[in-house]
Protein backbone atom coordinates (compact mmCIF):
# COMPACT_ATOMS: atom_id res chain seq x y z
CA UNK A 1 0.00 0.00 0.00
CA UNK A 2 3.25 2.51 0.65
CA UNK A 3 4.76 1.87 -2.32
CA UNK A 4 1.02 2.58 -3.95
CA UNK A 5 0.87 5.56 -2.68
CA UNK A 6 4.55 6.72 -2.94
CA UNK A 7 3.69 6.15 -6.35
CA UNK A 8 0.79 8.03 -6.71
CA UNK A 9 2.21 11.01 -5.69
CA UNK A 10 5.46 11.07 -7.50
CA UNK A 11 8.19 9.21 -5.40
CA UNK A 12 11.18 8.67 -7.79
CA UNK A 13 12.47 5.69 -5.84
CA UNK A 14 8.92 3.76 -5.76
CA UNK A 15 9.12 1.63 -8.44
CA UNK A 16 13.08 0.81 -7.80
CA UNK A 17 12.29 -0.17 -4.10
CA UNK A 18 12.32 -3.59 -3.11
CA UNK A 19 8.72 -4.96 -1.58
CA UNK A 20 9.69 -5.56 1.96
CA UNK A 21 9.00 -9.54 2.99
CA UNK A 22 9.51 -12.34 4.71
CA UNK A 23 13.04 -12.23 5.94
CA UNK A 24 13.41 -8.80 4.73
CA UNK A 25 15.84 -6.83 7.27
CA UNK A 26 13.45 -4.60 8.66
CA UNK A 27 15.67 -3.30 11.16
CA UNK A 28 18.89 -2.56 8.87
CA UNK A 29 19.62 1.12 10.12
CA UNK A 30 20.18 2.44 6.29
CA UNK A 31 16.63 0.73 4.91
CA UNK A 32 14.74 2.55 7.97
CA UNK A 33 16.77 6.23 7.02
CA UNK A 34 15.72 5.94 3.46
CA UNK A 35 12.33 5.27 4.74
CA UNK A 36 12.26 8.28 6.65
CA UNK A 37 13.30 9.99 3.46
CA UNK A 38 10.22 8.97 1.44
CA UNK A 39 7.58 9.14 4.25
CA UNK A 40 9.00 12.91 4.46
CA UNK A 41 8.29 13.36 0.86
CA UNK A 42 4.45 11.77 0.20
CA UNK A 43 3.90 14.12 3.36
CA UNK A 44 5.34 17.28 1.15
CA UNK A 45 3.88 16.01 -1.50
CA UNK A 46 0.38 16.13 0.03
CA UNK A 47 0.61 18.96 1.89
CA UNK A 48 1.47 20.96 -1.31
CA UNK A 49 -2.03 18.71 -2.68
CA UNK A 50 -4.05 20.40 -0.31
CA UNK A 51 -2.61 23.80 0.22
CA UNK A 52 -3.04 24.25 -3.71
CA UNK A 53 -6.79 24.42 -3.64
CA UNK A 54 -6.89 26.37 -0.74
CA UNK A 55 -4.48 28.92 -2.09
CA UNK A 56 -6.57 28.85 -5.10
CA UNK A 57 -9.36 29.59 -3.12
CA UNK A 58 -8.29 32.38 -1.20
CA UNK A 59 -6.54 34.13 -4.17
CA UNK A 60 -9.75 33.85 -5.94
CA UNK A 61 -11.92 35.65 -3.31
CA UNK A 62 -9.28 38.66 -3.30
CA UNK A 63 -10.17 38.56 -6.60
CA UNK A 64 -13.65 39.16 -6.17
CA UNK A 65 -13.43 41.15 -3.28
CA UNK A 66 -11.04 43.64 -6.17
CA UNK A 67 -13.95 43.56 -8.59
CA UNK A 68 -16.12 44.85 -5.87
CA UNK A 69 -13.85 47.22 -5.14
CA UNK A 70 -13.14 48.81 -8.10
CA UNK A 71 -16.75 48.93 -9.39
CA UNK A 72 -19.13 49.92 -6.98
CA UNK A 73 -19.30 53.58 -7.16
CA UNK A 74 -20.22 55.64 -3.41
CA UNK A 75 -22.13 58.88 -3.63
CA UNK A 76 -24.05 60.90 -1.04
CA UNK A 77 -27.25 59.19 -1.03
CA UNK A 78 -27.99 59.36 2.40
CA UNK A 79 -28.79 63.01 3.78
CA UNK A 80 -26.72 65.08 6.05
CA UNK A 81 -29.66 64.62 8.82
CA UNK A 82 -30.36 60.99 8.65
CA UNK A 83 -33.16 61.81 11.98
CA UNK A 84 -37.01 61.49 10.80
CA UNK A 85 -38.95 64.28 11.74
CA UNK A 86 -42.92 64.28 12.63
CA UNK A 87 -45.67 66.54 11.25
CA UNK A 88 -44.86 68.65 13.76
CA UNK A 89 -41.24 68.77 12.73
CA UNK A 90 -40.49 66.95 15.64
CA UNK A 91 -37.19 64.48 15.74
CA UNK A 92 -38.39 60.88 16.19
CA UNK A 93 -36.46 59.11 18.37
CA UNK A 94 -35.08 55.83 17.18
CA UNK A 95 -34.27 52.33 19.17
CA UNK A 96 -30.81 51.18 18.18
CA UNK A 97 -29.56 47.72 17.50
CA UNK A 98 -32.85 47.27 15.69
CA UNK A 99 -31.87 45.77 11.98
CA UNK A 100 -31.20 47.38 9.16
CA UNK A 101 -32.71 48.72 6.27
CA UNK A 102 -31.47 49.42 2.97
CA UNK A 103 -33.48 51.32 0.11
CA UNK A 104 -33.13 49.87 -3.12
CA UNK A 105 -33.70 52.20 -6.32
CA UNK A 106 -33.95 51.57 -9.56
CA UNK A 107 -34.39 53.20 -12.49
CA UNK A 108 -34.32 53.21 -16.32
CA UNK A 109 -31.77 56.16 -16.47
CA UNK A 110 -29.14 55.49 -14.28
CA UNK A 111 -28.53 57.84 -11.18
CA UNK A 112 -26.76 60.43 -13.19
CA UNK A 113 -29.45 61.55 -15.31
CA UNK A 114 -31.17 64.75 -14.30
CA UNK A 115 -34.42 65.29 -13.29
CA UNK A 116 -34.76 60.96 -13.44
CA UNK A 117 -37.78 59.21 -11.44
CA UNK A 118 -37.40 56.07 -9.74
CA UNK A 119 -39.29 53.45 -11.02
CA UNK A 120 -38.47 50.95 -8.53
CA UNK A 121 -38.16 51.57 -4.50
CA UNK A 122 -37.59 48.48 -2.34
CA UNK A 123 -36.98 48.80 1.41
CA UNK A 124 -35.52 45.84 2.76
CA UNK A 125 -35.34 45.30 6.45
CA UNK A 126 -33.06 42.72 7.69
CA UNK A 127 -33.64 42.09 11.47
CA UNK A 128 -30.49 42.01 13.80
CA UNK A 129 -30.69 38.07 14.00
CA UNK A 130 -30.48 37.67 10.08
CA UNK A 131 -33.25 35.14 10.77
CA UNK A 132 -34.92 36.57 7.49
CA UNK A 133 -35.79 39.51 5.07
CA UNK A 134 -38.73 41.56 4.54
CA UNK A 135 -38.80 43.80 0.95
CA UNK A 136 -41.06 46.56 1.13
CA UNK A 137 -42.62 47.51 -2.48
CA UNK A 138 -43.30 51.35 -2.54
CA UNK A 139 -45.59 52.06 -5.38
CA UNK A 140 -44.08 55.02 -6.98
CA UNK A 141 -47.29 56.64 -7.33
CA UNK A 142 -48.14 56.67 -3.66
CA UNK A 143 -49.04 60.79 -2.72
CA UNK A 144 -47.14 62.00 0.75
CA UNK A 145 -45.38 64.87 1.68
CA UNK A 146 -42.20 66.17 0.27
CA UNK A 147 -39.80 67.80 2.82
CA UNK A 148 -39.71 71.04 1.12
CA UNK A 149 -41.86 70.66 -1.66
CA UNK A 150 -45.73 69.44 -0.74
CA UNK A 151 -47.35 66.68 -2.00
CA UNK A 152 -46.40 64.69 -4.32
CA UNK A 153 -45.67 61.38 -6.16
CA UNK A 154 -42.97 59.54 -4.14
CA UNK A 155 -41.47 59.24 -6.98
CA UNK A 156 -41.02 63.03 -7.52
CA UNK A 157 -38.85 63.19 -4.15
CA UNK A 158 -36.21 61.75 -6.03
CA UNK A 159 -36.86 63.87 -9.66
CA UNK A 160 -36.60 66.88 -6.90
CA UNK A 161 -33.81 65.60 -4.32
CA UNK A 162 -31.77 62.03 -5.75
CA UNK A 163 -31.45 59.80 -3.53
CA UNK A 164 -31.04 62.10 -0.36
CA UNK A 165 -34.69 63.81 -0.75
CA UNK A 166 -36.44 60.68 -0.94
CA UNK A 167 -33.94 58.89 2.37
CA UNK A 168 -35.82 61.80 3.96
CA UNK A 169 -39.65 61.54 2.32
CA UNK A 170 -39.70 57.97 3.61
CA UNK A 171 -37.73 58.31 6.73
CA UNK A 172 -40.88 60.84 7.43
CA UNK A 173 -43.48 58.52 6.36
CA UNK A 174 -42.51 55.95 8.55
CA UNK A 175 -40.98 56.83 11.22
CA UNK A 176 -37.93 54.95 10.32
CA UNK A 177 -33.74 55.60 10.17
CA UNK A 178 -32.80 54.18 6.39
CA UNK A 179 -29.47 52.68 7.11
CA UNK A 180 -27.84 52.59 3.78
CA UNK A 181 -29.13 52.97 -0.07
CA UNK A 182 -28.22 51.41 -3.30
CA UNK A 183 -29.20 52.39 -6.68
CA UNK A 184 -28.89 49.92 -9.44
CA UNK A 185 -29.75 50.47 -13.39
CA UNK A 186 -32.57 47.68 -15.02
CA UNK A 187 -29.74 47.08 -17.21
CA UNK A 188 -27.86 45.70 -14.15
CA UNK A 189 -30.82 43.31 -12.75
CA UNK A 190 -30.37 42.37 -16.82
CA UNK A 191 -26.95 41.36 -17.12
CA UNK A 192 -27.08 39.57 -13.07
CA UNK A 193 -29.67 37.41 -14.47
CA UNK A 194 -27.30 36.33 -17.52
CA UNK A 195 -24.89 36.43 -15.48
CA UNK A 196 -26.52 33.57 -13.34
CA UNK A 197 -27.99 31.59 -16.05
CA UNK A 198 -31.41 32.20 -15.84
CA UNK A 199 -34.09 32.57 -13.05
CA UNK A 200 -37.28 30.80 -12.22
CA UNK A 201 -39.82 33.86 -11.42
CA UNK A 202 -43.22 33.07 -10.09
CA UNK A 203 -46.02 34.79 -12.52
CA UNK A 204 -48.97 35.60 -10.63
CA UNK A 205 -50.80 37.16 -13.17
CA UNK A 206 -50.26 36.79 -16.69
CA UNK A 207 -49.76 38.97 -19.58
CA UNK A 208 -48.40 39.60 -22.99
CA UNK A 209 -46.37 42.50 -25.10
CA UNK A 210 -43.01 43.21 -26.34
CA UNK A 211 -42.68 39.90 -27.74
CA UNK A 212 -43.33 37.77 -24.77
CA UNK A 213 -46.10 35.52 -23.32
CA UNK A 214 -46.03 35.66 -19.48
CA UNK A 215 -48.33 32.39 -18.47
CA UNK A 216 -49.18 31.89 -14.84
CA UNK A 217 -47.03 29.38 -12.43
CA UNK A 218 -42.98 29.44 -12.07
CA UNK A 219 -41.21 30.51 -15.58
CA UNK A 220 -37.68 30.59 -16.43
CA UNK A 221 -36.32 33.85 -17.24
CA UNK A 222 -33.26 35.31 -18.68
CA UNK A 223 -31.91 38.92 -18.55
CA UNK A 224 -34.07 40.18 -21.39
CA UNK A 225 -37.31 38.48 -20.79
CA UNK A 226 -36.93 39.64 -16.84
CA UNK A 227 -36.26 43.43 -18.07
CA UNK A 228 -39.75 42.93 -19.93
CA UNK A 229 -41.37 41.14 -16.89
CA UNK A 230 -40.55 43.77 -14.49
CA UNK A 231 -41.44 46.71 -16.85
CA UNK A 232 -44.90 45.73 -17.61
CA UNK A 233 -47.82 48.04 -16.20
CA UNK A 234 -50.56 48.99 -18.28
CA UNK A 235 -51.58 45.12 -19.36
CA UNK A 236 -51.54 44.35 -15.46
CA UNK A 237 -54.61 44.59 -13.24
CA UNK A 238 -53.28 47.09 -10.68
CA UNK A 239 -51.04 49.22 -13.32
CA UNK A 240 -47.80 50.46 -10.97
CA UNK A 241 -49.33 48.35 -8.14
CA UNK A 242 -48.84 45.05 -9.89
CA UNK A 243 -45.42 46.09 -11.41
CA UNK A 244 -44.18 46.12 -7.93
CA UNK A 245 -45.47 42.88 -7.02
CA UNK A 246 -43.54 41.53 -10.39
CA UNK A 247 -40.78 43.42 -9.08
CA UNK A 248 -40.60 41.73 -5.54
CA UNK A 249 -41.11 38.56 -7.57
CA UNK A 250 -38.29 38.75 -9.86
CA UNK A 251 -35.47 40.40 -6.89
CA UNK A 252 -36.60 37.11 -4.87
CA UNK A 253 -35.85 35.25 -7.33
CA UNK A 254 -32.36 36.44 -8.31
CA UNK A 255 -31.69 36.66 -4.86
CA UNK A 256 -32.27 32.88 -4.08
CA UNK A 257 -30.51 32.28 -7.68
CA UNK A 258 -27.58 33.85 -6.16
CA UNK A 259 -27.14 32.23 -2.48
CA UNK A 260 -27.76 29.43 -4.26
CA UNK A 261 -24.71 26.46 -4.44
CA UNK A 262 -25.36 26.37 -8.38
CA UNK A 263 -23.43 29.99 -8.11
CA UNK A 264 -21.71 30.15 -4.72
CA UNK A 265 -19.57 27.11 -6.11
CA UNK A 266 -19.19 27.91 -9.84
CA UNK A 267 -16.20 29.89 -10.07
CA UNK A 268 -16.94 31.88 -13.57
CA UNK A 269 -20.52 31.91 -12.49
CA UNK A 270 -20.06 34.12 -9.02
CA UNK A 271 -17.25 36.24 -11.32
CA UNK A 272 -19.81 36.76 -13.96
CA UNK A 273 -21.86 37.83 -11.28
CA UNK A 274 -20.24 40.17 -9.35
CA UNK A 275 -19.43 42.00 -12.60
CA UNK A 276 -22.66 42.36 -13.51
CA UNK A 277 -24.09 43.26 -10.14
CA UNK A 278 -21.19 46.29 -9.56
CA UNK A 279 -20.74 47.33 -12.96
CA UNK A 280 -23.99 49.06 -12.57
CA UNK A 281 -24.27 49.40 -8.59
CA UNK A 282 -23.87 53.19 -6.49
CA UNK A 283 -24.28 52.79 -2.65
CA UNK A 284 -24.33 55.38 -0.02
CA UNK A 285 -21.07 56.95 1.59
CA UNK A 286 -20.98 54.84 4.62
CA UNK A 287 -21.65 51.37 2.97
CA UNK A 288 -18.01 50.09 2.20
CA UNK A 289 -16.90 46.51 0.73
CA UNK A 290 -16.85 45.08 4.10
CA UNK A 291 -20.01 45.84 5.04
CA UNK A 292 -21.62 44.10 1.78
CA UNK A 293 -19.64 41.12 2.56
CA UNK A 294 -20.50 40.77 5.84
CA UNK A 295 -23.87 40.88 5.26
CA UNK A 296 -23.69 38.77 2.86
CA UNK A 297 -22.17 35.94 4.64
CA UNK A 298 -25.05 36.35 7.71
CA UNK A 299 -27.82 35.58 5.17
CA UNK A 300 -25.65 32.85 3.82
CA UNK A 301 -28.39 30.44 4.99
CA UNK A 302 -31.41 32.54 3.54
CA UNK A 303 -34.44 29.77 1.80
CA UNK A 304 -37.30 31.15 -0.28
CA UNK A 305 -39.68 31.18 3.20
CA UNK A 306 -37.13 33.32 5.05
CA UNK A 307 -37.98 35.92 2.49
CA UNK A 308 -41.50 37.97 2.95
CA UNK A 309 -42.79 40.39 0.60
CA UNK A 310 -44.81 43.93 1.59
CA UNK A 311 -46.70 46.49 -0.52
CA UNK A 312 -47.26 49.77 1.42
CA UNK A 313 -50.08 50.32 2.71
CA UNK A 314 -53.02 52.22 0.55
CA UNK A 315 -56.56 52.29 0.18
CA UNK A 316 -57.14 52.79 -3.21
CA UNK A 317 -56.70 55.39 -5.94
CA UNK A 318 -57.54 58.82 -6.31
CA UNK A 319 -57.37 62.21 -8.05
CA UNK A 320 -54.42 65.31 -6.88
CA UNK A 321 -55.42 68.70 -6.76
CA UNK A 322 -53.91 68.93 -9.83
CA UNK A 323 -55.42 65.62 -11.75
CA UNK A 324 -52.69 63.40 -11.64
CA UNK A 325 -53.66 59.42 -10.95
CA UNK A 326 -52.32 58.63 -7.02
CA UNK A 327 -52.48 55.86 -4.65
CA UNK A 328 -53.82 57.44 -1.66
CA UNK A 329 -52.13 56.52 1.32
CA UNK A 330 -53.78 54.40 4.00
CA UNK A 331 -51.90 56.53 7.04
CA UNK A 332 -52.90 54.42 10.02
CA UNK A 333 -51.15 51.36 8.62
CA UNK A 334 -48.52 52.82 7.11
CA UNK A 335 -47.97 54.07 10.69
CA UNK A 336 -48.05 50.42 11.84
CA UNK A 337 -45.89 49.36 9.40
CA UNK A 338 -43.49 51.80 10.78
CA UNK A 339 -43.55 51.08 14.01
CA UNK A 340 -43.15 47.38 13.00
CA UNK A 341 -39.74 47.92 11.22
CA UNK A 342 -38.74 50.18 14.54
CA UNK A 343 -39.02 47.28 16.49
CA UNK A 344 -38.00 44.82 14.65
CA UNK A 345 -41.07 42.80 14.75
CA UNK A 346 -42.21 42.78 10.94
CA UNK A 347 -43.40 39.32 11.40
CA UNK A 348 -46.65 40.99 13.99
CA UNK A 349 -47.35 42.97 10.97
CA UNK A 350 -50.26 41.95 8.90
Amino acid sequence: MEDTRAALLGDPDADERPTLGVGSDDDDPVERSRRKRRNRKVLVVALVLLLVPVLAVGGYLVWLNQIVTNNVKQEQLLPDSAAPVDANGNAVPLPTGSGTNYLIIGNDAGPDRVGARSDVMVLVHVPADHRNVTLIHFPRDLWVPIPGRGDAKLNAAYAYGGAPLLVKTMQNMLGIKVDHVAMIGFEGFKSMTDAVGGVDVNVEEASEGDGKVFKEGVMRMDGETALIFVRQRYMLSQGDISRGQRQLAFIKALMLKTLSRDVLTNPIKLKDFTEAATNNLTVDQNLDVATMRSEAFALRSLRGSDIRFITAPFSGFGTSPDGQSIDVVDKGRMSDLGKAIREDDLESYQ
